[in-house]
């Protein structure tokens, strides 16, 4: 897809996300199905050509990217379209989905190319690492839908040294999405006890805790390699409220690097699924 019709792909979703969101049911509502939108966004050809530039891209930025496979529907896609379903939630265009496995066996980011068919697609992902049971004051990684809203700002980490010379977000300029706060369990109390959580994507430092990525061993947030980091950032991939919101506050127009390649197909939404639990 060459740039001037990438850019016209953009335009156009960008324009139809002023007038559709993802919403939660109202209390006497069932929740819906995963519906047709407009036609013209559904059999959009150019849908397949950007789905293999950002597959190709994923491969180029992030070359371990070998969490999820291509075809692996049972894996991945179903346990996040059975989470999008108990939330409440509507895919209404084709967009990007980042799903996260906090199984301890597993510890893996997909991103998922969502469709109002079934004809959903991974892409690629990364390691990860999720919250750490039986260490105090650290939290498990709560399970659900989490909405990336234009009503938090995000930040970019210091890349300052902590009182252990740890660089907790990772090193200076890298990207942290915030989903606000959440209901996380404590993961060192022996029954379930409950507290909040400001729940994160950001980096990890490269040195010391990069390399441990796969295994559970942050407070309660989403830990991710810095190369995946700079993929998500780049191209918006959890940026769909954000682009539109920055058309009118300059705030979310500032987060966005100088050499952002938006996605017309960027989404708003991470899910957390637990394989080892069956959800």
């Amino acid at each position: 897809m060459n740039g001037l019709a990438r850019f016209g792909f953009t335009l156009v979703l960008c324009l139809l996300l002023l007038l559709t969101s993802c919403t939660s049911p109202s209390p006497q509502a069932v929740a819906p199905q995963i519906t047709q939108s407009p036609q013209v966004v559904t059999t959009d050809p150019r849908v397949p050509a950007e789905i293999a530039l950002l597959r190709n891209a994923l491969a180029q930025a992030v070359p371990q990217n070998g969490t999820c496979s291509t075809v692996d529907k049972a894996t991945w896609i179903a346990p996040a379209q059975a989470a999008l379903v108990a939330a409440g939630m509507t895919i209404d265009r084709p967009q990007l989905l980042v799903v996260v496995d906090r199984n301890p066996g597993r510890q893996g980011l997909c991103l998922i190319v969502t469709r109002t068919d079934a004809a959903w697609q991974a892409i690629g992902g990364s390691k990860v690492s999720t919250g750490q049971a039986g260490r105090h004051g650290y939290y498990i990684t709560p399970t659900g839908v989490f909405v990336h809203s234009d009503a938090i700002l995000d930040y970019r980490a210091l890349g300052t040294f902590n009182e252990n010379h740890i660089r907790g977000l990772g090193l200076k300029g890298m990207r942290v999405w915030d989903f606000g706060w959440q209901q996380a369990e404590k993961g060192w109390t022996p029954d379930l006890q409950y507290g909040e959580i400001r729940l994160l994507i950001h980096a990890t430092d490269p040195d010391y805790l990069e390399r441990r990525l796969g295994r559970p061993a942050s407070q309660g947030c989403v830990r991710i390699p810095a190369t995946m980091n700079r993929f998500l950032d780049q191209y918006g991939v959890l940026d769909a409220d954000y682009e539109r919101a920055a058309l009118t506050d300059a705030r979310f127009a500032a987060i966005a690097p100088p050499d952002r390649q938006s996605t017309p197909l960027a989404g708003n939404m991470m899910v957390v699924i637990d394989s080892a639990a069956g959800t």
